[in-house]
């Protein structure tokens, strides 16, 4: 697999694209008005604990308080007490989990992390179990636990935490190796752990210094975050369509990530750079309903706050040579992009994927085998469960941001984010309605009506019978007057 990574920057917006074997993959966007605000730690304050839900409202100086759980707690144990270690020197849990309103109060200050940003009209979720992520590792300032990712080899796991255990020595705190630290050098995982252990030694100093509602530290920028995160052994380059911030990129990159720096190049063409693999247009198709398929079928992605559907098409596919061919490839094709369509779109949460009802069982079984592959692809966290008793594929995909959708979009103002409007036949009846009741409450001289052209030239030509047969029953004349600033729905019946 070839990837090429894509940055477009501006003022404004830094818009990122991961780019496979021709093919856009992933987006990644981040305003400077609208920055995630995943992995950064505030000094919060309690405003209210609500026992019945065993959570707690934390105020970290946004809009809308965030979310604490109990569950969320420093490992289930009253705040201030240490908790006590096992054999392996890992925090025991307590015998019976220690309620949250003995543990946190109104008005106390703490000092939590945020793990999911605010999502719709949720606020943000919070921890109070910190982590910090740098190039190699992941830093648990108040655990002792010495970890290794479970997508490395078990077979080297064991030497690997040996390894990291006599390099963190017992200065406090505990590690996880991460995936791309598999590989790494005595010296680079010393660094990356002193770079930790400096970095929290600085959110201590101005949690002590700071007032509640502070932010003590803020995560990389997205920028920063393609280095860490999104550079793997199939990277072939980095390129950046800004000097300043290639400069800036990699300079960071020298000092935290000399490999992936080494990558990275300044885009100087004479065409912008999304327009290579012309990615706004596919920006333009991952924020509509529809998704063409090669094959002449189609899928048709709905989504909503908690749920997202995913509904696949034949369309105009007759290639094979029957019904049951048909139908399996365009649901082979169909697996392969609908998880392209949850990496570019987003897409968290739950998931319903309604393939084509298959006969055969063979078919089924390598159609579900092959959306499995094609989600082992992706960075976050997916479970798939196999078919329902509908035929229906569930999933689950882990959702820490907002998807593309939400992110560059918002509801309609005409349909309210319904997706549809009432027909003007509708609306003319509503008004004519709307006229005979409130000519039984008010005795004006005339009634105006003021709407939409298309609902104006419905009432002067086909509608017109049942408007003069209102005029007449009323006995009060009725004028028109045609708004072009005005949607369909909308109208107004003017008393004169």
């Amino acid at each position: 697999m070839q990837q090429e990574i894509l940055i477009n920057w501006s003022p404004q917006e830094t818009r990122v694209a991961v780019v496979e074997n021709g093919a856009v993959q992933e987006l990644h966007v981040e305003r400077t008005l609208e920055r995630g605000l995943v992995g950064n730690v505030y000094l919060g304050k309690v405003v209210r604990v609500l026992p019945g839900m065993q959570s707690a409202f934390i105020d970290i100086g946004l809009e809308r308080a965030a979310f604490l759980h109990v569950a969320d707690l420093m490992g289930g144990h009253a705040v201030g007490r240490s908790p006590e270690l096992d054999a392996n020197g890992l925090p025991r849990p307590p015998a019976t989990p220690i309620p949250i309103e003995k543990q946190v109060f109104e008005g106390q200050a703490l000092m939590v992390q945020v793990i999911k940003d605010p999502i719709g009209s949720k606020g943000a979720r919070l921890s109070m179990q910190i982590s910090l992520a740098g190039r190699l590792l992941v830093f648990l300032p108040q655990d002792k636990h010495i970890g290794v990712s479970q997508k490395i080899p078990l077979t080297l796991r064991e030497q690997l935490r040996e390894r990291l255990q006599a390099l963190a020595g017992s200065a406090g705190g505990g590690f996880i190796l991460r995936t791309n630290g598999e590989d790494a050098t005595d010296p680079e995982l010393a660094e990356d752990i002193a770079y930790l252990r400096k970095t929290w030694a600085r959110i201590r100093e101005a949690s002590m210094r700071l007032p509640p509602q502070s932010l003590l530290h803020q995560d990389l920028n997205l920028l920063q975050r393609v280095l860490r995160d999104l550079v793997g052994e199939g990277t072939q380059s980095i390129r950046l369509d800004s000097r300043e911030q290639f400069d800036a990129l990699m300079a960071f990159g020298r000092e935290f990530m000399p490999a992936a720096a080494g990558r990275l190049q300044h885009y100087k063409g004479e065409r912008p750079i999304f327009d290579l693999f012309s990615i706004d247009e596919e920006i333009a198709r991952a924020l509509g309903r529809r998704v063409e398929l090669k094959s002449g079928g189609y899928l048709i992605v709905d989504q909503t706050e908690a749920l997202t559907t995913i509904d696949v098409n034949t369309g105009g596919y007759v290639g094979a040579r029957s019904f049951d061919d048909t139908i399996f490839k365009t649901n082979l094709e169909a697996a392969q992009a609908i998880a392209r369509q949850l990496r570019l779109r987003n897409l968290g949460g739950i998931i319903v994927a309604d393939f084509i009802d298959m006969v055969r069982e063979d078919h089924r079984d390598a159609v579900l085998s092959e959306f499995r592959k094609q989600l082992a692809r992706d960075r976050v966290k997916t479970v798939v469960g196999g078919y329902s008793q509908l035929g229906l594929v569930e999933m689950t995909r882990k959702r820490t941001r907002e998807s593309l959708a939400h992110m560059l979009t918002e509801a309609c103002p005409t349909c309210q984010g319904l997706g549809h409007v009432k027909t003007a036949r509708s609306v003319v009846y509503d008004i004519l309605r709307e006229i005979l009741r409130e000519a039984r409450q008010f005795n004006p001289r005339e009634f105006r009506i003021v709407a939409s052209p298309r609902v104006i030239e419905l009432l002067l030509d086909e509608e017109s019978p049942h408007l003069a047969g209102l005029s007449e029953f009323i006995g009060k004349p009725i004028s028109l007057q045609s708004e072009s600033a005005m949607g369909q729905e909308q109208y107004d019946i003017v008393l004169l």
